[in-house]
């Protein structure tokens, strides 16, 4: 690209949200410029193939949540498809007492199951006729003790927050973290009802789209990224770009590329960085308006892939198992993608990905890759059965020291600090999980309304 081209719209972050927008974009006939720090494209989509593996170093799974999904897809019709997770992802399981339960999926089950106290068990009879809470800030944990009680907290809600942000029930907020949760209760007066009643709405044929199914691609999540990259056009991708800036100009925007010294000048900057890369990006912002940005809590997550030739049934038919705090194990949880995915590893062997750290145990980061080889040898043994002292054929160890944002009691000043700056500076957009969410799903709807937004004001 020559120096001080124009474009329409520049990107900054090729993860997720940064490669659907611009495809989006240049779908909408934009010139756009995507520029990303890494010299590769996907952010944390990295899909490690080896000898019949298939290894996520990022996320394993999302879930058609949203029409956005399903339309992504559509248009990526013959160069990457969504692959919905077996039946066997349904089934959740919870460590209790050195064994695997299933989360209940249905009235008879949770009657029945070992993971909730009898007590609880007739307190959720009575859920819908509790009152809804009026504490905007609200914590996940408080929600739960309120409405369902400390075992539902203890066994189901803490380890699904473990799964989902590596967190902190008792620091995330409800209508930040969990806002489909919390609207039930305000909108409704109750989970229960507000389900029944959500079901029996009408919908459109659009609405109708989203099936709530667990799913990858084929390949991998990179699949995803490199089909994204391949529509957008290399020339229209800039990769290993360290100290991008941007500074508002006259008729718009200019973004320096420093390693290059290239201007380029355009009309809309779409950020996706993560907030602790904003305040170099962004030199223009004051700091008191940065700072409620840039302080935003990641949780340190490290996982680990593990393939085994001959699992011998060790591999639950399962979505996975997630360990609640309380347990005081050192897995955050496992997840099982052979059993939910084609082509995950060679015929009768296994792929597992242990998931350790988060928001409680930030102290396993310092750990080296032996230490974490032995947690998850002894994990394999003492949760899944394999022989003691088996090593895995396959061991892949991916460390992010800032993997998942957590959205606690400082969201509400981000978010409007976020659309303070988006308000003042006409043509700048602030994305990705700094906002609106973190799951695949998620990001995608964030990247189709951005892209839908700057369409319509071209």
């Amino acid at each position: 690209m020559d120096k001080n081209k124009d474009v329409d719209v520049v990107v900054i972050g090729a993860g997720v949200t940064g490669l659907v927008t611009a495809f989006l974009l240049t779908r909408k006939g934009l010139k756009v410029l995507l520029l990303e720090k890494s010299d590769r494209v996907g952010g944390q989509m990295r899909s490690i193939r080896e000898d019949g593996f298939v290894f996520e170093s990022g996320p394993n799974t999302g879930v058609v949540s949203n029409p956005e999904v399903v339309e992504l897809f559509q248009m990526l019709q013959g160069s990457c498809s969504i692959e919905n997770a077996r039946k066997e992802a349904k089934v959740r399981l919870i460590w209790k007492n050195g064994a695997f339960y299933p989360l209940p999926s249905s009235l008879s089950t949770a009657v029945s199951t070992p993971l909730f106290t009898l007590n609880d068990k007739i307190r959720i009879l009575f859920e819908p006729f509790r009152k809804k809470g009026d504490k905007p800030f609200e914590s996940i944990g408080e929600l739960t003790r309120r409405r369902l009680g400390q075992s539902f907290l203890d066994y189901a809600v803490d380890p699904f927050i473990s799964g989902i942000y590596a967190g902190d029930p008792s620091k995330l907020v409800t209508r930040f973290a969990l806002p489909k949760l919390y609207n039930l209760e305000q909108n409704y007066g109750s989970f229960i009802r507000g389900a029944i009643k959500k079901a029996g709405e009408p919908k459109s044929d659009r609405d109708k789209l989203p099936t709530k199914e667990v799913f990858s691609v084929p390949g991998g999540f990179e699949s995803l990224a490199t089909a994204l990259a391949k529509e957008i056009k290399e020339e229209n991708i800039r990769l290993s770009q360290e100290g991008i800036s941007v500074q508002p100009v006259a008729d718009g925007w200019e973004t320096v590329l420093s390693a290059s010294e290239e201007r380029i000048h355009s009309r809309y900057v779409v950020s996706t960085a993560a907030a602790y890369d904003l305040p170099s990006i962004l030199p223009f912002i004051e700091d008191k308006d940065m700072k409620p940005i840039s302080s935003l809590h990641y949780a340190p997550v490290i996982q680990v892939g593990v393939g085994v030739v001959k699992a011998d049934g060790h591999v639950p038919n399962a979505f996975g198992g997630l360990v609640p705090s309380r347990e005081k194990q050192q897995m955050l949880g496992i997840l099982f993608p052979s059993s939910c995915f084609s082509d995950r590893c060679p015929e009768g062997g296994g792929n597992l990905s242990f998931f350790i750290g988060g928001s409680k145990h930030p102290e396993y980061l310092s750990y080296t890759n032996e230490q974490l080889e032995s947690l998850v040898k002894e994990s394999l043994s003492k949760m899944l059965g394999f022989p003691a002292n088996y090593t895995p054929d396959k061991i892949k160890i991916f460390r992010h020291e800032r993997a998942i944002p957590q959205y606690e009691a400082d969201t509400e000043e981000r978010l409007a600090s976020i659309a303070g700056l988006e308000k003042q500076y006409s043509g700048l957009f602030l994305a990705g999980g700094i906002k609106d969410g973190i799951g695949m799903a998620d990001r995608i709807k964030q990247a189709t309304r951005i892209a839908e937004e700057i369409a319509n004001l071209n």
